[in-house]
């Protein structure tokens, strides 16, 4: 199966529009629709509802557009190990989080490359269901996520302890946050969530819903508002006042874990990439 009938029909599932597909794709539109019409008849399937004015992705589509996203990236991976086997460089896989991409991995990946020798980084985010399921299919070397699981195969490592703090673009005290025009609740996860509800059951709905700290930083930043925000990510702006801290407020807690099989091949230079982290206390 070719690689570019999959990114054609991924193009195609994102856009449900053969016109726009073909334009980012930069090929004709009968190009991309003989595409599709070759794939499904290697699936023996069809992938797309034609039959209505708007194209809509058949069951076995939905069930495709998983498959196809993990056969490009280990396409990817392959293209990318093969082209360092002759420079003798270590390919390593990270997967993470979004959201934990944006708290501290960032940093993280600038020490590997200063500090370990003949790696080359390939990275992607995943949702914690599929970190646990490519690490243990050897899809990722090393996967980063809030709540680890319990497998036998699995080293789980605890890298870093991220407190949430309560901030806002205007001075405030906490009887008064919730009465600003936009404060986000980012999503840490149930335990974050639950601790919130609990200690916040009589403030009013939070404005807007967002599951990355990243984007709702940059919201309230220019909109104005408040959120909950990790202190990797707020010290600048409150040393330069464009946020402020919510005194009086519970401070959060979440844990970031790392995971990798007990029996990798990699796991010397895993271990080596892992202690680049600032060493925890316990």
């Amino acid at each position: 199966m070719k690689i570019e009938l999959l990114k054609t029909f991924l193009e195609v599932s994102r856009t449900l529009h053969f016109r726009l597909a073909s334009e980012n794709l930069f090929i004709t539109q009968s190009a991309v629709s003989a595409r599709i019409k070759l794939l499904e008849e290697d699936l023996g399937v069809l992938l797309f509802d034609r039959s209505q004015k708007h194209l809509k992705i058949t069951p076995e589509g939905h069930r495709l557009i998983k498959h196809a996203n993990e056969l490009l990236l280990m396409w990817q991976k392959t293209k990318q190990d093969i082209s360092i086997a002759e420079t003798d460089a270590l390919q390593l896989v990270v997967g993470s989080m979004m959201s934990i991409w944006d708290i501290i991995l960032q940093g993280w990946l600038q020490k590997i490359h200063r500090n370990i020798d003949d790696v080359s980084l390939f990275t992607s985010t995943y949702s914690p269901i599929e970190l646990r399921k490519s690490v243990l299919n050897r899809i990722v070397d090393i996967a980063f996520l809030f709540e680890p699981p319990y497998v036998e195969e699995l080293v789980t490592e605890k890298i870093a302890s991220v407190p949430l703090h309560l901030v806002s673009t205007e001075p405030c005290h906490s009887n008064e946050v919730f009465n600003l025009e936009n404060y986000i609740m980012v999503d840490y996860g149930e335990s974050v969530n639950a601790q919130h509800l609990r200690e916040f059951h009589d403030a009013p709905p939070a404005k807007h819903y967002m599951s990355q700290p990243r984007v709702a930083l940059n919201f309230i930043l220019d909109a104005g508002g408040s959120a909950y925000l990790p202190r990797q990510m707020i010290f600048d702006y409150l040393k330069s006042e464009k946020l402020y801290m919510v005194e009086n407020t519970p401070i959060y807690t979440r844990d970031v874990y790392a995971i990798y099989l007990a029996k990798s091949q990699k796991s010397e230079v895993i271990k080596q990439a892992l202690q680049l982290f600032p060493h925890l206390k316990t």
